[in-house]
């Protein structure tokens, strides 16, 4: 397909054809799009959770309170976010760092000693959080001040943080939804969901939080609840 092709492709659809199974190759190479999704920093902080067991997917189907589209689906994939996970992902990158040093044989490259700051000394402020809110506080009043006289990164506690995160996976999730359409198949992302129950079923830390569940199939006639319509261009799209 086109682009165009796959983006009029790609509606959401909430019934699925039960005699059209979605080949394993399909889900693992729409999986593979979405890590390659743009995220904050390439800090990857999500996670992609594959429903492959009928006792798994029974469970998903319940937790998504039983609706037409988790029904109907040959496969669920869980998208979550992994903000507890910065540590990890920082010092991921630091190791690249040093081993991009080690192959071009200078520590003191420019390129080197920028990314060793952002991830060795910005990633930490602003990722952590103590449990009393100081830390956000704390960069709320230092980029404010530093805002008075230069455009900054404004500075933001858990609210900001987990918008941060959430957008990224929500990115993964796209690609992951735009492989599937070109590929023939289509999606239904749902929000219909129990938060606490898929946490549960996953077996996901406390710190991890759903995104989405996107229910995969060959879409039915019926699964599309009339034609796509949107508000006029002029009402979201402007120009300055």
């Amino acid at each position: 397909m086109t682009f165009d092709e796959i983006i009029d492709f790609r509606a959401s659809n909430r019934k699925f054809d039960p005699e059209v199974p979605v080949p394993v190759e399909v889900i693992e190479k729409a999986l593979k799009h979405a890590t390659l999704a743009p995220n904050s920093s390439n800090m990857q902080l999500w996670e992609f959770h594959w429903t492959k067991s009928p006792e798994a997917k029974a469970k998903m189907v319940e937790a998504c309170l039983s609706q037409m589209a988790a029904r109907s689906a040959q496969e669920m994939v869980v998208f979550v976010t992994r903000r507890d996970l910065w540590r990890k992902r920082r010092q991921w990158h630091l190791n690249w760092i040093d081993k991009d040093a080690e192959r071009i044989g200078d520590p003191n490259a420019r390129s080197i000693k920028l990314r060793r700051k952002y991830y060795g000394s910005l990633m930490p402020v602003f990722y952590f959080n103590d449990g009393f809110g100081l830390m956000g506080i704390f960069r709320r009043v230092t980029t404010f001040f530093v805002g008075l006289q230069r455009p900054i990164v404004r500075g933001e506690g858990h609210a900001g943080q987990r918008i941060s995160v959430h957008k990224s996976c929500a990115l993964a999730a796209e690609n992951f939804m735009l492989s599937c359409a070109a590929q023939g198949f289509h999606t239904c992302p749902m929000e219909g969901f129990d938060a606490k129950m898929v946490k549960k079923q996953l077996k996901l830390p406390r710190g991890a939080e759903v995104n989405m569940v996107i229910a995969v199939g060959k879409g039915t006639k019926e699964g599309f609840w009339g034609p796509r319509r949107r508000v006029a261009d002029d009402e979201v799209i402007f120009r300055h």
